[in-house]
């Protein structure tokens, strides 16, 4: 049966319709817009109302193309942003009347869970892997091999989070640096320590617009595994690091709401890689809403 799946992300909603048979998911549509969820909010513990305007009308339009599309079954899942916010009932409440879609908010462990299982359905582990999902709110680690997860967690240091903590600012200065620093040594509480794994496999998001840059055009549609010479990811981050907002403005293959968080992103990769010791950076196109079709949620 068709299904359509909502990932209400702290920065971007993705809406996926599809079927699955086994390993097999077949696409029938593919969508993201960037509400900017935990803008304004984030880490006050609430959704601000503007961001609730902008969820309001991404979710009426999300529900509009799946109706189109012929699908009855719709389900939304809610992310960090709303995991922390007071008023997270308002738009979950909203939509369950207005639009007939059920929300259900997941912890950070369920979310890892679900990212391993989307990525699992294109990369079959042959070797130790560490999985890296960039998100606006948290970040997800999955430690991984053949015989499945290792160690998985979910901390509270997604972009939108950094780049508000920091105040939003236009460059990435070495104060800024070292104040990221002690905020990841705190909050990742040891968990890098002796992991040094040296595949590391992006989940979607930020990776893809590395590649973007790197290779200057989109990110191709064939749902397969992309490995990014280690050399030219590490040019890349230094780029990101210190090029100006001008600079990340007038880049075409930085889409329009990663422009200014990009810093944040690149120095969350520098900083797992450094701990991992990478020789190896893969991109799968798969993360939470392709696992949440292999997934009994009910």
């Amino acid at each position: 049966m068709k299904r359509a799946i909502i990932d209400l992300g702290t920065n971007t909603f993705n809406l996926l319709i599809g079927t699955i048979h086994g390993r097999n998911l077949t696409i029938s549509h593919s969508t993201k817009e960037a509400v900017m969820l935990g803008m304004g909010g984030i880490n006050q513990g609430k959704i601000a109302e503007d961001a609730l305007d902008r969820a309001k009308i991404t979710l009426t339009k999300f529900k509009e193309i799946a109706v189109a599309d012929g699908v009855t079954e719709i389900l939304g899942i809610g992310t960090s942003a709303m995991r922390g916010a007071e008023n997270a009932s308002e738009l979950i409440g909203w939509a369950k009347k207005e639009l007939e879609i059920e929300i259900r908010v997941i912890s950070g462990d369920k979310e890892a869970e679900l990212i391993f299982k989307g990525v699992s359905l294109l990369h079959d582990f042959e070797e130790d892997g560490m999985i890296m999902d960039i998100g606006g709110g948290s970040n997800e680690f999955i430690l991984a091999n053949k015989s499945g997860v290792l160690e998985a967690q979910s901390f509270n240091i997604g972009v939108s989070r950094l780049y508000q903590m920091v105040d939003q600012p236009e460059i990435f200065t070495p104060e800024i640096r070292e104040r990221i620093d002690r905020f990841f040594e705190a909050e990742t509480k040891g968990f890098f320590t002796n992991k040094q794994t040296p595949h590391l496999i992006g989940a979607s998001g930020s990776f893809e617009t590395l590649y973007e840059m790197m290779h200057e055009e989109r990110f191709p549609m064939d749902q397969q595994m992309k490995e990014l010479p280690i050399d030219q990811v590490r040019s890349l981050i230094d780029w990101s690091l210190k090029a100006t907002l001008e600079e990340r403005m007038d880049n075409p293959w930085i889409i329009p709401m990663r422009k200014k968080m990009l810093p944040f992103a690149a120095y969350s990769i520098l900083w797992v890689m450094e701990k991992l010791q990478t020789e190896r950076v893969s991109i799968c196109p798969y993360s939470l809403k392709e696992g949440a079709f292999t997934a009994d949620l009910s």
